[in-house]
């Protein structure tokens, strides 16, 4: 029956394997007997012979595999692969089969796949492009430091239960590994001011150059071109501590390679430590900030000696830092608000049309009137938004109540969802307007007692109270606990010990 598949004799059917050549051999030159050595080794007489005669290795025999026994599965469509791949060398062998098969059903069958990713991959090494090749580069001691940004929030540290979304600012040496990190908001250039000094005095002396990748944090576009210089400001912290700095080529991060692997590392470290201390819960942001750099220290501890080699060829520090903030005059506007680095803040009504002199870190708001420090502010993410504190406005929106219903920054003056919900049945009971004004005095209440403690009577009187209610009488009933905790009962000494003393006749002086 012809199932049209060409069929040839092998002309090396009687291939044997390593092992048994080995066996044959060995027993041959013992014995020196042809039968049995073939017996022992499992191998036909006169294969045993043709192996002993000629003295070669079964694969030094062996005829290379250059004839077909089947008709070629893939004749049909490999032409036109062929073209494809050389117009689009890219395209994946899977996608390419299933659009050959669908144009031509009869030409190939899909069992035929795997056959077909084989030639594919053959293509490939014959006449595919060149691929890209990397040339390991020998470390100078004392040259290279390298820094990057790595997202951290997937070690779901929390702060006080709640989920803490950072940065880190990684520096770490090319030579001998060591590495330094800081929590930061964003990649921006106080951040990298910050990061870069800490790391800088952290190490203690001055490597030769600094490199990082084309950030917008240090270099800026120029025009429509591709190329990047530095921002002034890097370039003024760089000339501050003597680096000289280096830039890589764009969409090229493996010559930041170092930095860029100890990315991972570093964040696999703080996974484990984590996982050692069996909680991802920190009370304060301090308190993670001082377990990360206890990694760190523990990490660098195993680099001592390459870090000595280091030290031993780089400069002293300068005498001083730079500062790490951007200073910014501004003038409090009639809304109550300043606006830095385009973002909104509110401060107290009481400085509209003052101006002010900001300091801006990397994650607060140093305000200044003159020298005086008025206030500090938590710092936005991001270049867009509003942080807008309810305490600075309650007093002046209840001189005009009725701004509340469509002010801009309305939700902001809910300090939680219980706050929220009193607002709805306030509303609900009195009216928009008049609900408005007596959600807004008890804005003024939690102002002078705090939130937690009205948040508390709020859950008692909405649960308890089904018909309307009023501030006036969370005040009263506020007034009212506190008069009976300022009561003090009489005091009522005990003289039982003095006459238990005057009883004995002794007399009793200090020292005795």
């Amino acid at each position: 029956m012809d199932l049209g598949v060409q069929t040839r004799a092998r002309p090396d059917s009687n291939m044997i394997t390593k092992r048994q050549w080995r066996r044959l051999l060995h027993e041959y030159r013992r014995n020196g007997n042809m039968n049995k050595s073939a017996m022992r080794a499992d191998v036909d007489r006169k294969t045993a012979r043709k192996y002993i005669r000629s003295g070669k290795k079964p694969a030094e025999q062996q005829v290379k595999h250059d004839w077909q026994t089947r008709v070629d599965p893939l004749g049909a469509i490999w032409p036109e692969a062929a073209k494809l791949l050389e117009a689009a060398p890219e395209l994946e062998a899977k996608a390419l089969f299933e659009y050959l098969l669908e144009r031509s059903p009869a030409a190939a069958q899909e069992s035929h796949l795997r056959t077909f990713q084989r030639r594919v991959q053959q293509w490939r090494l014959t006449h595919g492009p060149e691929r890209e090749v990397f040339f390991p580069q020998d470390s100078v001691p004392g040259k290279y430091l390298e820094i990057d940004w790595t997202h951290a929030q997937e070690l779901g540290v929390t702060i006080a239960g709640q989920p803490l979304d950072h940065l880190l600012f990684h520096a770490a040496l090319k030579y001998s590994n060591w590495e330094w990190a800081t929590r930061c908001q964003s990649e921006s250039l106080l951040s990298l001011r910050h990061g870069l000094q800490a790391a800088l005095w952290q190490l203690g002396k001055v490597p030769e150059v600094v490199r990082v990748d084309n950030s917008s944090a240090a270099t800026h576009r120029i025009k429509a071109q591709s190329e990047r210089e530095f921002n002034p400001d890097f370039v003024s912290l760089a000339e501050h501590y003597g680096l000289q700095p280096q830039t890589i080529n764009i969409e090229c991060p493996n010559e930041n390679g170092d930095v860029e692997s100890a990315n991972g590392h570093l964040k696999r470290r703080l996974r484990q430590h984590l996982l050692l201390r069996g909680s991802r819960e920190f009370a304060t942001e301090a308190a993670y900030d001082a377990f990360r750099e206890e990694v760190l220290a523990r990490a660098n501890r195993g680099r001592a000696v390459k870090l000595a080699e280091e030290l031993a060829v780089m400069r002293p520090l300068p005498l001083s830092r730079l500062s790490e903030y951007d200073e910014l005059q501004c003038t409090v506007s009639q809304n109550s608000t300043i606006r830095v680095k385009k973002v909104t803040y509110s401060v107290p009504a009481r400085w509209v049309g003052q101006e002010l002199k900001v300091e801006i870190y990397e994650r607060e708001l140093h305000l200044y009137h003159g020298r005086e420090r008025l206030l500090t502010v938590p710092r936005a993410c991001g270049d867009r938004g509003a942080v807008i504190d309810w305490r600075h406005m309650v007093k002046a929106l209840l001189r005009k109540p009725a701004a509340f219903e469509r002010y801009r920054y309305r939700q902001e003056f809910y300090p939680s969802g219980r706050f929220r919900a009193a607002h709805d049945q306030l509303a609900h009971d009195h009216g928009q307007r008049p609900g408005d004004l007596e959600y807004l005095r008890l804005l003024e209440l939690a102002l002078e007692l705090g939130v937690s403690p009205v948040e508390d009577l709020l859950n008692y009187y909405m649960q308890a109270h089904r018909g309307r209610w009023w501030v006036a009488q969370l005040r009263g009933d506020v007034t009212r606990a506190n008069q009976v905790l300022g009561l003090t009962p009489e005091l009522q000494p005990d003289l039982s010990g003095y006459d238990g003393l005057l009883g004995t006749g002794k007399e009793v002086g200090y020292g005795a």
